[in-house]
């Protein structure tokens, strides 16, 4: 069981930067795998970054270049720094953590935090 709970939202103008926290709990070791995703309002969720065990991130095409994810050292928080937000990065964004499949759970496990929300004023 792992138990994630996000902050660092708020509003903000155009061109400006907010810096999410996602703090992790629980069997934290597990982890393979954290990622941010967001929901607009009256949209579906959708993926925003993911940065595996080994450190290596990627990044949705709209937010390539501006946002960075970033894991600390003990692996109980993940960061995600949004620089030069836009009107069209205002979402709820909700922390994910993947574990993957074993022997009691072939499909692998997904948590996911509370959100948190983010807008951005024009």
């Amino acid at each position: 069981q792992v138990q994630l709970v996000e902050s660092g939202g708020g509003s903000v103008r155009g061109g400006g930067s907010l810096r999410l926290s996602c703090a992790a709990s629980g069997n934290i070791a597990a982890i393979d795998r954290m990622a941010w995703y967001r929901r607009p309002l009256g949209k579906q969720r959708e993926w925003v970054a993911t940065i595996t065990k080994g450190g290596i991130a990627n990044y949705e095409d709209s937010v390539k270049d501006r946002f960075t994810i970033s894991v600390d050292n003990d692996k109980t928080t993940t960061i995600l720094q949004m620089n030069n937000l836009k009107p069209t990065d205002t979402a709820t964004y909700y922390c994910n953590a993947y574990r993957s499949p074993d022997t009691s759970y072939p499909q692998g496990y997904n948590y996911w935090g509370q959100g948190t929300q983010v807008t951005v004023f024009p």
